[in-house]
């Protein structure tokens, strides 16, 4: 990683050279320690975006994530760069909303994602797991990536959503080429391939999945998008699509993040890991630690709708103000030894949000997911470690890895 500027009111935080091998912790770690709220002016990759405020510290990003008066959602969308993507698809997401229309639209799905109805799951997510790792048999190396995490959270979001498993491996491409547009490994159309291709593909598949729907209803997630009413109207076509799409984002790109940078942080950490294979109990506080070190998503953004301060600086009406999650969760006034990885930690975190309304509606899913995939791998390879040098997902937006070539016995 480049050497960070003395100056940092002058740094360019969307330089590539800052995301070359994933988050820039040491940067963020100067801007919390000397400019909190830090403005970026430009972005490398999109000369026409205008510039954003970053917040960096866990106090700020409580305070923008619970005043969704002053912070909107909805006005300019969650991400710090639009790279072209229409505004009214942003706003057809419920996490491109603000109240009320955003708190009707989730509570749709707030009753499946209960703690008790996802703990329901838990021996199917396993069975599914177990079946993943099963492929593996004979084999003496695999990559976590794509032989355990894709195939394994593919299947497990796909039962929620109603989609036949033989079309798990469509769906993944297209939502990692989607979400990761500016990885020239996972689209080598970029952003403009991205809208141009991958989206209509999106949209015409699930089409047909909704015509399905509305002749033969079902018990998935999918019917609840075509089926249910807000306002007394059903939602369109698009609000469907980018329902449907929000959620399939969400359940292929979390938990595969989380687990596979786990799994290195356990393999690079022997006396950690060894802590686990004597105490299987400590294995959600190792989700929890994992979450809180490598969120699956590096930020989102919200817009200013007045002038306001915060921290002390003077944000004008319409400024994009972007949350850093790679930040605060390393931020030294939360957290002792913030940057070690530590299964006994016991913190709070801001990998699903800081509170709020847009707090993570799928947290139950992906703890249990995480639990699982943790307890299951440890049992069967104890003994795994690295063969090769992992790949980060170039992005400012997902945090993961794309490659972890792994021994699976030594």
């Amino acid at each position: 990683m480049a050497t960070v500027e003395r100056d940092l009111k002058s740094l360019e935080l969307t330089a590539r050279e800052h995301w070359g091998d994933g988050p820039p912790y040491e940067v963020f770690k100067q801007l919390r320690g000397g400019c909190p709220i830090h403005w970026t002016e430009s972005f490398e990759d999109f000369p026409d975006e205008a510039g954003f405020w970053s917040v960096t510290t866990a106090d700020d990003i409580h305070t923008v994530s619970r005043d969704w008066q002053t912070y909107s959602s909805e006005r300019g969308g969650v991400l710090a760069a639009a790279a072209g993507f229409p505004i009214e698809l942003a706003r057809a997401m419920f996490i491109g909303m603000d109240p009320p229309k955003h708190d009707r639209l989730k509570a749709l799905f707030q009753a499946g994602f209960t703690p008790r109805r996802i703990a329901a799951h838990e021996e199917a997510i396993r069975e599914i797991v177990v079946r993943v790792l099963d492929r593996l048999e004979g084999r003496r190396t695999c990559d976590l990536v794509s032989d355990v995490a894709q195939p394994a959270v593919s299947r497990v979001i796909g039962s929620f959503m109603g989609i036949a498993e033989e079309d798990d491996a469509i769906w993944a491409r297209l939502m990692n080429s989607t979400l990761g547009a500016a990885d020239p490994d996972l689209n080598p159309g970029g952003f403009e391939g991205a809208l141009e291709n991958d989206l209509p593909e999106i949209f015409d598949r699930c089409r047909k999945l909704i015509a399905d729907r509305r002749a033969q209803p079902t018990d998935d997630l999918t019917s609840v998008l075509v089926h249910s009413e807000v306002e007394g109207q059903k939602l369109e076509e698009h609000e469907i699509v980018m329902g449907f799409f929000l959620l399939m984002a969400a359940g292929n790109d979390s938990t595969k993040a989380t687990y596979c940078s786990g799994m290195r942080a356990l393999m690079e950490h022997p006396d950690q890991r060894r802590m686990l294979l004597e105490d299987p109990a400590l294995v959600p506080d190792a989700v929890e630690e994992s979450l809180r070190m490598f969120p699956a998503f590096a930020h989102f953004r919200r817009t200013a709708t007045c002038d306001t301060e915060l921290h002390g600086q003077k944000i004008k009406e319409g400024e994009k103000v972007v949350m850093w999650y790679v930040s605060s969760n390393r931020d030294e006034t939360r957290f002792q030894d913030a940057d070690r990885f530590d299964i006994t930690r016991k913190a709070e975190h801001q990998a699903f949000g800081a509170g709020g309304r847009h707090f993570c509606l799928g947290t139950a899913l992906a703890r249990l997911e995480l639990k699982v995939l943790f307890e299951e791998t440890l049992a069967r390879y104890p003994q795994m470690e690295m063969a090769g040098r992992p790949a980060a997902v170039e992005s400012l937006f997902i945090n993961q890895l794309k490659t972890l070539p792994v021994r699976l016995r030594p």
